[in-house]
């Protein structure tokens, strides 16, 4: 299936849970920066409450309402066949996100969300990138957060260092923000299913086709003192870092041999050892689930920082590239990392795929790879901060 096969489709977008946290603030992202003539609609298992945010958006009378429930498989394939691009923030996408992946993926319908479980995009490649690649549908994972500013962090560092060489780059990450209960829900999920989740990456390596004559890989390194941050760099397990690797892998551009590590930068080593303490005891009480249900009993699903607090809050991730003797200081930047500007993230992937002149990919692909220059030309104008900050 081609992609002009798609253009008499209902919708250009259709985002799926737009009632919950993130989901309503990607819909006034949209509603606010929408082009004019892009025909998008909101999903989600109450189109009264659908109506309701309808009303509430600017240009509301133009924006569709759509019913689907993840667990209805019916009503998800209903919904892939009416959009060119389906945005979802629907999760645990562990446990509901699956049937969409797979209508999107038969229905050759691109598709973005804001899934930073490694577990969940493992899973969806073994058993859906096939057949993404027969209809043409994009299927892009973590394009909020997790990982759009590292993915294309990464992805901008080495367009500033010479081509065809072994490239070096590390991550550092900063941010002052809080976290929603969605998320939350997400993190203690993945924490509970280690032997799973290794599972799932081990099945995937056997599926992945072969890069002969190049390397890419993301070791996990011990924690260290960062004289090129001044920092202490904390190596940070999340799926970043494996997105990125994605990206070096299907882009000749990184090189013959690509090397990136992901860290929290953090000034005072107490606290760092503190957050160290703290993520353990969280890892460790996931493993009960008396534990694990107390702890998700304090921040629910669909709560989130008020807008106060989302305005006091940023993020930062400077990067240090190395290749070819030349060396570069990078940094991607923003307001708040959670939701204000995932939400940003998340839309303007849609836009991107939905309007933009991009490169011919299909299946399992990253933002990197699917989006590149003309999403990170995207959020450049939306307020998102890439720069080169010395070279040497």
């Amino acid at each position: 299936m081609g992609r002009r096969d798609r253009a008499d489709r209902t919708y250009d977008i259709v985002l799926f849970g737009a009632t919950g946290f993130a989901g309503e603030l990607t819909a006034e992202y949209l509603a606010a920066h929408a082009p004019e003539g892009l025909r998008w609609a909101m999903a989600g298992r109450g189109t009264g409450k659908l109506e309701r945010l309808r009303e509430r958006l600017p240009g509301g009378e133009g924006i569709g309402v759509l019913h689907a429930d993840a667990s209805d498989p019916a009503s998800v394939r209903e919904l892939a066949r009416h959009a060119r691009v389906v945005a979802t923030t629907v999760g645990p996408y562990l446990k509901y996100g699956e049937e969409l992946v797979a209508a999107c993926a038969d229905a050759g319908t691109d598709y973005v969300d804001l899934s930073g479980e490694p577990e969940f995009v493992d899973l969806m490649y073994v058993r859906h990138d096939t057949r993404a690649r027969e209809t043409g549908a994009r299927l892009v994972h973590a394009c909020g957060f997790d990982s759009v500013p590292h993915d294309l962090g990464a992805y901008f560092t080495v367009s500033q260092l010479p081509e065809g060489v072994p490239i070096r780059v590390d991550g550092f990450v900063r941010s002052d923000a809080m976290f929603s209960g969605g998320t939350f829900a997400s993190a203690l999920n993945q924490f509970s299913r280690g032997r799973q989740m290794a599972a799932a990456g081990r099945d995937r390596r056997r599926h992945e086709p072969r890069t002969p004559g190049r390397r890419a890989y993301a070791p996990l390194s011990a924690p260290r003192f960062a004289k090129e941050v001044g920092a202490w760099a904390l190596p940070l397990p999340t799926i970043d870092a494996q997105v990125v690797q994605r990206s070096a892998r299907a882009l000749e551009r990184y090189g013959p041999d690509f090397r990136y590590r992901h860290y929290a930068a953090v000034r005072s080593l107490p606290f760092a050892a503190g957050g160290v303490a703290a993520v353990g005891a969280v890892v460790a009480a996931a493993q009960l689930p008396p534990a694990r249900r107390w702890l998700s009993d304090r921040i629910r699903p669909g709560e989130g920082p008020s807008a106060e607090r989302r305005a006091k809050s940023w993020f930062s991730v400077r990067f240090v590239g190395e290749g070819g003797g030349r060396r570069v200081f990078t940094e991607v930047s923003g307001g708040d990392p959670g939701y204000d500007e995932t939400a940003k993230m998340l839309a303007e992937s849609a836009l991107s795929l939905a309007l933009d002149d991009l490169p011919d990919t299909a299946g399992q692909v990253t933002t990197a790879v699917a989006m590149g220059d003309a999403l990170l030309g995207r959020l450049r104008r939306a307020g998102i901060t890439f720069r080169v900050a010395a070279t040497g």
